[in-house]
């Protein structure tokens, strides 16, 4: 039997309009997305580029829903020659908005060079390989960033990502091996992990106790060897369906769920499982989510 508290469970709004194209879902609007997210039963929500961007503002949309934030992505460009000041001055604005609107958790991803929204198809080589200075520009930037997070009430948490720099296993046993674990956290994402090929069990093993937010994401392995034997790009392999909500691929979520239980994980479950919406009808697959959830964890 799974054991599970303090754990709560919401979506991200990529599952309704991507913000890496924004022609996905150009046409659901903010309010459908929250008032669907509610209707499917979640208590939380990441925030999008649609959203209200000022704190009050948001706070005041997302209260008739009884809607929490969960988090947030935030790029950093730590890797990119003349970028890391400017990366620390966006976390700051970052940090108190989120701060501003409940959230303790902020996502963060090392966008420097990435592929993710080129013409490079994903698997052909051409993502990121980090140099030893651009590690350690990687490294020093993220320390930086946990220590004001920390000094603030707040957490850091590493979003490893397709088309990134730190996207394969190595890359992800690296940049954990040389954080400090008090100040830089780990984003298990389950769908990022399996398309690279690392087993997110694996993950939870070795690195279970830096984990302090979960996307659960599901992939559909025919579009994935599809993307791999057409050299596809990230987002012609968004487009075809290589992701999908938990419980609609071919991960296998009963260990997960499992080993989270084990380790006594609190935090939140975040469905983010970015398709084309004209294919794949975004509350219809929020509430498949919601009720595979609920069947798997009691929650």
């Amino acid at each position: 039997m799974l054991k599970f508290k303090n754990v709560k469970i919401g979506a991200a709004p990529i599952n309704w309009s991507n913000d890496d194209d924004p022609k996905l879902g150009g046409h659901i609007s903010f309010e459908q997305c929250i008032q669907e997210m509610k209707q499917a039963g979640y208590v939380g929500t990441e925030v999008g580029n649609k959203y209200p961007k000022e704190p009050g503002a948001l706070l005041q949309a997302l209260a008739p829903y009884n809607l929490q934030v969960s988090s947030a992505w935030m790029s950093t460009y730590f890797t990119e020659e003349g970028r890391y000041q400017e990366t620390l001055e966006n976390f700051m604005h970052h940090l108190s908005f989120m701060k501003a609107v409940g959230a303790d958790v902020i996502n963060l991803c090392e966008c420097g060079h990435c592929i993710q929204q080129s013409d490079h198809a994903l698997f052909s080589g051409k993502k990121p390989t980090l140099t030893q200075k651009q590690w350690k520009l990687l490294i020093n930037g993220l320390h930086e960033l946990g220590r004001i997070a920390y000094d603030h009430g707040m957490k850091i948490s590493y979003h490893y990502h397709l088309g990134t720099a730190v996207q394969n296993e190595d890359e992800i046993d690296y940049l954990m091996a040389n954080t400090a674990p008090t100040l830089v956290g780990l984003l298990l994402d389950t769908g990022h992990a399996y398309a690279a090929g690392v087993d997110p069990v694996r993950l939870l093993d070795k690195y279970g106790q830096r984990i302090n937010q979960v996307h659960l994401k599901d992939v559909r392995d025919g579009v994935l060897a599809e993307v791999k034997r057409d050299q596809l790009t990230f987002m012609q392999g968004v487009k075809q369906g290589i992701f999908t909500v938990p419980g609609d691929g071919n991960i296998d979520f009963d260990i997960i769920f499992d080993k989270l239980s084990q380790l006594n994980y609190q935090g939140w479950f975040v469905v983010e499982a970015e398709q084309d919406p004209n294919k794949a009808v975004p509350l219809d697959y929020a509430t498949k989510a919601r009720e595979f959830i609920k069947e798997k964890t009691g929650l």
